[in-house]
């Protein structure tokens, strides 16, 4: 029996000791990583804290703003535009232009349906040939009537015909003159007729009235086209369309600033769609009236060369200039914001931000243009540097920027 107990005796294989050292090789895991990240976080903010700093971005500048007047903002408007119509009112039977299509002066775009104007016409030039024909059944009468006559005004002086006679030739001869001036009344009339008609089927044909650019498509085939657009669902106009030739910025100018304004003045436009770009300009024109409710005046300019890529009703600004620019003057030139430049170890440098840190970059610098100074070599458009870096930051060290 004792022998029995003591069989049923087990002794667990290092149970506890198991389960006490899981937790401790676990916990070791956590801890190693934890030590780590707090060296760092130590190091950072004790060993090498961030220096706060002010950044500036290097841009491209152009010469001109250095000696620019004035600046305006303003919008691209064809001087030239006309919404095309018809003067007749049909159904669009033919359309031959889309937006962004080239017209000559005098160019087909558009037909309407003119089946009845041109039987009208046809009609027209039918009696014309009625006319012309009676014209000269009248012509051969009065021929016939003349001769008879003079004959008998020959044979009356001689005695060898009556008076009534003679009368009743003068009385056909008479009547043969006036249906000779009738026919070639009829003639004049049904030329204006055919005239007339032939109007009426021009205008069933829209020209463009001058060289220029489709900008939109106002009717589309099957659409009831009529002057005035009165009918329910008709369109008055089929296409609109500028002269590109006539493209101007109009811009307005506070009065306070007007007198920096004149006609033939120089000018720099820049437009939204092309940033990088900067366009020829003189100013065309100050329109003689002002708008009380902006207090200012409408200076239109005009673009020196054309460019296919200006369109109308781009937003543009314009730059009012003291003088030309110069052909060496129309390339952009790196800028930078002068407090950006320091001199270390007697060179002129800046400081870039890389990520979280500074970079040292020595720069080469020129002349300077507005509120920038030039930069020649060392740094590139959109590069971020510090302005007025401090005597303690140097390559590597750690940078935060300023907020605003």
């Amino acid at each position: 029996m004792a022998n029995e107990d003591l069989s049923k005796l087990k002794i667990e294989k290092s149970g506890a000791l198991y389960r006490s050292a899981k937790p401790k090789k676990r916990a070791l895991w956590i801890a190693v990583p934890l030590s780590v990240v707090l060296l760092i976080i130590v190091y950072k903010a004790v060993l090498n804290p961030a220096v706060e700093v002010a950044v500036s971005t290097v841009s491209l500048v152009y010469p001109s703003q250095s000696f620019t007047l004035l600046n305006a903002s303003g919008y691209v408007v064809a001087q030239r535009k006309a919404a095309v119509a018809s003067k007749a009112t049909g159904r669009l039977e033919w359309l031959g232009v889309e937006e962004g299509s080239k017209v000559k002066k005098g160019d087909v775009i558009a037909r309407l349906e003119g089946r009845d104007v041109a039987a009208s016409r046809d009609q027209a030039a039918a009696n014309l040939d009625n006319a012309r024909s009676a014209l000269e059944q009248s012509k051969a009468e009065l021929n016939d009537a003349t001769l008879n006559f003079n004959r008998g005004k020959e044979l009356l002086a001689k005695g060898f015909i009556s008076q009534m006679d003679y009368d009743t030739a003068d009385a056909r001869y008479r009547r043969a003159q006036a249906a000779v001036s009738g026919a070639e009344s009829a003639i004049i009339s049904a030329q204006a007729a055919l005239k007339g008609a032939e109007v009426a089927v021009e205008y069933t044909l829209i020209r463009a009235p001058f060289d220029a650019v489709v900008l939109t498509k106002d009717a589309d085939i099957g659409d009831m086209v009529t002057p005035l657009g009165a009918a329910a669902n008709a369109k008055a106009a089929v296409v609109t369309i500028a002269d590109m030739s006539s493209l101007q910025v109009e811009a307005d100018v506070s009065e306070s600033n007007l007198e920096k304004v004149e006609r033939g003045q120089p000018c720099e436009i820049q437009l939204d769609a092309f940033p990088e770009s900067r366009f020829r300009g003189v100013v065309h024109m100050i329109v003689p009236t002002a708008d009380r409710s902006k207090a200012s005046v409408m200076v239109k300019v005009r673009f020196v060369n054309k460019d296919k890529r200006i369109l109308p009703e781009m937003s543009a600004r314009v730059s009012f200039l003291e003088r030309p620019v110069s052909p060496d003057e129309e390339q952009p030139r790196l800028g930078v914001n002068p407090g950006a430049v320091v001199t270390r170890d007697g060179k002129q440098v800046v400081f870039q931000i890389k990520g979280e840190k500074a970079d040292e970059i020595p720069v080469t610098t020129g002349e300077t243009i507005g509120e920038l100074l030039q930069v020649l070599s060392g740094v590139k458009a959109g590069d971020k540097v510090v302005i007025n870096p401090p005597k303690k930051l140097k390559t590597g060290s750690r940078v935060s920027i300023k907020e605003g």
